[in-house]
């Protein structure tokens, strides 16, 4: 809800202040006072069009600035948020500038943003109703937003279930979309891992294959090498028998042993030597037992090499292809032939796809048709019930109907456009509310409409500017009388010129206006019950003091009061 509007710098307005409440308020004042302004600056603050040219003569840009109520856990505060704004304490302050150059600046919950963020906001925050205005319910979606919900829970259930029915075969269809124009390159990507799956299940590798031939082929390539080194390191340790002299590191080492040995008990110290000088000894006798029996084992053999070499290169080509190890080949192996179980279950997926996709069509077709019933049964009575209100607001020829038109395409909200049509006279055919009815008039139907909508499409506020252009006398009094039913449930603003409708309001603004000759500079003031009595009666007879319109002022507060003075 609205609580407080700024306005500066906008046509006659220098600066004013309007302090809203719930209910109906009414905006009232003489021709030229700046009225229209009012509702100009709420159409900017609400991301309306900016015109330069309603700039105050003189000033460098125009202001409007606003501080509504909204729920801090509701829709708008998570719009808000999402546009790094912020709501704090439950209050939402919304600016808009427009400079003379025609450059437009907005703020939303204290952070910069596009003027189009104010438009979108303005969806869930106010319904504009003017002569120039862009009309909320003149969007179709809006019409057939608000008939389902004019339509009751019926409806409301039955678009549930639709749209749940909805989301599921958008889904099965992308699925199925996705499976089947990939059909070549799961064709080809089979065909690749396949070929590689074979290829490595014939190899058969073995984990860690690769490494032990790579030590075996340096075995067989060198044995003779090997064998050399093997007899030369064990003639060293133990002695060569074909040598003319016995020297080998173990026999020298045993002459050392003995040596130590015959006095080892006179000496601790010596003793530890000693000992230490018997376990080089077992540890060489060890390593020579060992070199006797490598130099014995090894044998070139040219077959087995080849074969070694052979298996290697084998490998080598799996490892080239499919990774860096024997391992990583296994690895490989392993993946591919999980991913290949996947992809030829495709074929057995895209069979159960189709078959749901048929079974979700059948029922988006049947709740759809659904739909398409209770919206007819509900257009039905709203054009009944917006006719009736018509011919109590001065258009006693006109009468409202709902197209219901149900198309092939299926869509979030089912196949139906809806769309409100006016026919301003019998004879006249039904056309679409801006193309059947002047601007007030348009203002009227509007009323009716959010008379019988009230409850149904759920807006804070409504704005209505000069809904009761062209009418008088009874029209007016029950013009008044609707807006004051539907500030029941909501905040209604109205600019009008009427004082049988200004007579209905919960709070009463005057428009005032000083001219000095070079200036006009219009205020926005609240009025007491005095204060509505000569304003009432200043737009009864043209004079505020008139005695008789004071009367018949207080004649309309009463009455608009259940005969309360």
């Amino acid at each position: 809800m609205l609580e407080e509007v700024r306005i500066e710098r906008l046509g006659v307005i220098d600066e004013a202040v309007l302090e809203l409440s719930p209910g109906l308020t009414v905006v009232t004042g003489e021709t030229g006072a700046g009225k229209t302004m009012v509702v100009t600056g709420l159409g900017l603050l609400f991301g309306g069009r900016a015109d330069p040219r309603r700039i105050r003569p003189g000033a460098e840009r125009a202001l409007v600035e606003g501080r509504l109520t909204v729920p801090g856990d509701g829709r708008t505060a998570e719009r808000v948020a999402e546009a790094g704004g912020a709501v704090e304490d439950g209050e939402l302050i919304i600016a808009r500038t427009v400079s003379a150059e025609g450059r437009s600046r907005a703020t939303l919950g204290g952070r910069s943003t596009p003027v189009s963020t104010l438009a979108m906001l303005a969806d869930e925050l106010v319904a504009v109703h003017g002569q120039s205005d862009q009309h909320r319910l003149l969007r179709t979606d809006r019409q057939r937003s608000a008939l389902d919900r004019y339509a009751g829970p019926e409806l409301r259930t039955a678009l549930a279930e639709y749209a749940t029915t909805y989301r599921r075969h958008r889904e099965v269809q992308e699925a199925l979309d996705e499976l089947t124009t990939r059909a070549q390159e799961r064709r080809q990507e089979v065909d690749l891992l396949r070929f590689g799956v074979e290829e490595i299940t014939a190899a058969d590798p073995k984990p860690g294959e690769d490494s032990e031939l790579e030590a075996e082929e340096q075995r067989l390539a060198h044995a003779e090498e090997l064998r050399i080194a093997a007899t030369t390191a064990h003639a060293g340790l133990v002695g060569d028998p074909a040598a003319e002299i016995d020297a080998d590191v173990v026999g020298i080492l045993a002459t050392a042993r003995q040596a130590l040995t015959a006095v080892r008990e006179h000496d601790a110290a010596l003793a530890a030597v000693a000992d230490r000088l018997d376990e080089v000894s077992y540890v060489l006798s060890d390593a020579a037992t060992e070199l006797a029996s490598y130099a014995e084992s090894v044998e070139a053999d040219p077959a087995r090499l080849a074969a070694v070499q052979e298996r290697r290169a084998e490998l080598g080509q799996l490892m080239r292809k499919y990774g860096a190890s024997v391992d990583e080949v296994l690895s490989w192996a392993e993946n591919a032939s999980a991913r290949l179980a996947d992809l030829e279950g495709d074929d057995e997926r895209i069979a159960e796809l189709q078959t749901e996709r048929d079974t979700l069509a059948q029922r988006l077709t049947d709740q759809a048709d659904t739909l398409s019933r209770l919206r007819g049964d509900a257009a039905q009575r709203f054009g009944e019930a917006v006719t009736a209100e018509l011919r109590a607001l001065a258009m006693p020829h006109a009468s409202v109907s709902v197209q219901v038109t149900t198309g092939s395409e299926f869509g979030p909200q089912g196949r139906d456009e809806v769309e409100v049509q006016l026919a301003a006279h019998p004879s006249a055919p039904p056309l679409p509310l801006q193309k059947g009815a002047s601007g007030g008039e348009l203002s009227r139907v509007m009323l009716a409409i959010e008379v019988v909508f009230a409850g149904a499409d759920p807006v804070p506020t409504f704005v209505f500017d000069e809904v009761d252009a062209g009418v008088g006398g009874k029209a007016a009094v029950e013009i008044g009388r609707r807006l004051a039913q539907l500030a029941r449930t909501a905040q209604v603003i109205v600019v009008t010129h009427l004082p049988q409708v200004a007579a209905f309001a919960d709070a009463h603004l005057v428009v005032e206006k000083s001219n000095d000759g070079l200036v006009t500079e219009s205020g926005i003031h609240r009025l007491d019950r005095e204060g509505r009595r000569r304003e009432l009666a200043r737009m009864l007879a043209g004079l505020e003091d008139s005695e008789l319109g004071r009367a018949h002022a207080e004649e309309l507060l009463a009455a608009a009061n259940g005969g309360e003075a």
